[in-house]
């Protein structure tokens, strides 16, 4: 008898809704059997709720554990905190995932990379624990702990254990900052004492920059500390062919949310040429996290397959395909 998931379902805003519907189709398509809990957030949504992020859409995730997210626009200026920083504190999603992988079919400068980025998640600068001295000075607050430190760290070896990987490096600066990141390098080479196995080293965040555009492909599990991981993540995308391309995760002890890495592009909303890739590809990853790993296996292959093909691309990879017309070559080759 096959499972059948409760999954709570943010459509989000902009182009959110198209590739979430995507998603969704080529989820049922796969045989997998969900039931969808249907839940809004995002800008488009504030004047209906009176906030980018209702409380109900919390209880959703709470009740469900896991959740699959379109993008949504959090307003600029308007004293509203991100939905994702929202959501990721609140659910203590420390572990942020993001594979990063070249595609047959794809224009890009490498065709090797194979890389996942564990970025931690709910401190860092990001805490969001920032004032005003006075009138010309602004003062934010960098917290690293060792026990965030070390789930993180732990939980990028672990994925390196459970998924054939060889390395993790610990991406850092503490050159400089010898008290925060000296605290989160030291946990980490505490962490990696326990895993023989698998190699460990770490760089300067700044050496990575240049590192992953010389060599992206000599890098395997990169783990880093929150600000560090927001910014390479976007440069590893750039690598293989942009964020359209990169599906992503939030982990944590309770709940998972699963999105792509892109933003909601709203200048494109409604025109059905929006690009499913990288959501599509956050399925798998939460597929495979519901041990759903033969549908997840045949929906990667299956995407994989029309990228290469190429018969149907949509605008951002060059072709003139619509979000539908991409998303049914999909199904077609599940």
């Amino acid at each position: 008898m096959k499972n059948r998931h409760k999954i709570t379902l943010i459509p989000g805003d902009g182009i959110g809704p198209e590739v979430s519907k995507a998603a969704t189709k080529v989820i049922a398509a796969s045989g997998v059997d969900v039931d969808w809990e249907v839940v809004e957030a995002g800008a488009a949504f504030i004047d209906k709720y009176g906030t980018p992020i209702p409380e109900k859409v919390i209880d959703s995730i709470e009740k469900n554990k896991v959740a699959l997210k379109g993008p949504v626009t959090t307003p600029v200026g308007k004293g509203f905190r991100s939905v994702n920083v929202t959501l990721r504190k609140r659910l203590n999603l420390y572990a942020n995932i993001r594979p990063i992988k070249t595609y047959k079919g794809v224009e890009s400068k490498y065709n090797d990379v194979n890389l996942v980025i564990f970025r931690e998640n709910t401190e860092d600068l990001y805490a969001g624990i920032e004032f005003m001295v006075n009138d010309e000075t602004a003062e934010g607050v960098k917290i690293i702990s060792k026990n965030a430190s070390r789930r993180i760290v732990k939980a990028a070896f672990e994925y390196a254990v459970n998924n054939g990987r060889k390395k993790v490096t610990a991406v850092h600066k503490a050159n400089i900052m010898k008290l925060s990141d000296g605290l989160f390098l030291r946990t980490a080479e505490e962490v990696a004492r326990d895993y023989k196995n698998i190699e460990f080293d770490n760089v300067i965040v700044d050496a990575m920059s240049m590192k992953l555009v010389l060599h992206p492909e000599k890098y395997d599990v990169l783990v880093m500390p929150n600000l560090y991981g927001d910014i390479l993540s976007d440069l590893a995308s750039g690598l293989v062919g942009g964020l359209g391309l990169v599906p992503g995760a939030n982990i944590g002890k309770n709940q998972a949310i699963f999105e792509p890495a892109h933003g909601s592009a709203p200048d494109i909303a409604g025109q059905n040429k929006a690009d499913p890739t990288a959501i599509i590809l956050s399925s798998v990853m939460m597929l495979n996290y519901l041990h759903e790993k033969e549908a997840a296996d045949r929906i990667e292959r299956a995407v994989e397959k029309t990228l290469e093909e190429g018969k149907h691309k949509t605008p951002d990879l060059g072709g003139n395909s619509t979000t539908d017309e991409f998303t049914d070559e999909i199904i077609s080759n599940l």
